[in-house]
């Protein structure tokens, strides 16, 4: 049995579940989210745990039932807890702002970048002051919130994507979990 698929997901308290078919609901202080399950894969819920099945060992069955738990496990953090992702801007000069439904980047570039904030998500953007982050040219951190684990993660992608981090002097967005390594320069004669 896949190792991460016969472990059942354990329901906060608060956190309600509906299951119709492959198809599951679940409902809890931050907000609602659904998902339709695989073929093969079945769901029951015993008290307050959820418990995942297959219909055979095949190695399809298999990877699809470890992948199933993951995903409803992620649907009852969100729904609970929600996920967060924090950026670093880095650069001389460098700048983050929401405006309204937009979030204004300054990344070097002869424009600024304007990425439209999905629905779902809340996105903060605060200065740093000069000499107080972790990098001599730290400008601002970014928070990506909301309830969609997936949501987040392509956003987050989307704001990095604009700048990402270079090896020489480590300017650019980068996740605040992320090192950069930095490389030497050229040697000079």
């Amino acid at each position: 049995m896949s190792r991460i698929g016969k472990k059942p997901v354990v329901l906060p308290n608060g956190v309600k579940v509906n299951i119709t078919g492959s198809h599951i609901e679940v409902e809890g202080k931050l907000g609602k989210l659904s998902h339709d399950l695989v073929g093969g894969i079945t769901i029951s819920q015993e008290d307050d745990r959820l418990v995942l099945l297959r219909q055979d060992d095949t190695r399809e069955q298999k990877a699809f039932h470890g992948l199933g738990r993951a995903l409803v496990q992620n649907l009852v953090t969100g729904v609970s807890e929600g996920y967060e992702k924090q950026l670093h801007v880095i650069g001389t000069g460098f700048s983050a702002e929401v405006i309204g439904p937009w979030i204004k980047l300054n990344v070097g570039y002869s424009h600024d970048i304007y990425l439209e904030i999905p629905a779902g998500l809340e996105v903060r953007a605060e200065a740093i002051p000069r000499g107080k982050g972790m990098h001599p040219e730290h400008q601002a951190n970014v928070f990506v919130k909301g309830i969609h684990k997936e949501d987040v993660g392509k956003f987050s992608a989307e704001i990095r994507g604009c700048r990402k981090p270079e090896n020489y002097k480590g300017k650019g967005i980068r996740y605040s979990t992320e090192r950069v390594i930095i490389k030497a320069g050229k040697a000079g004669a």
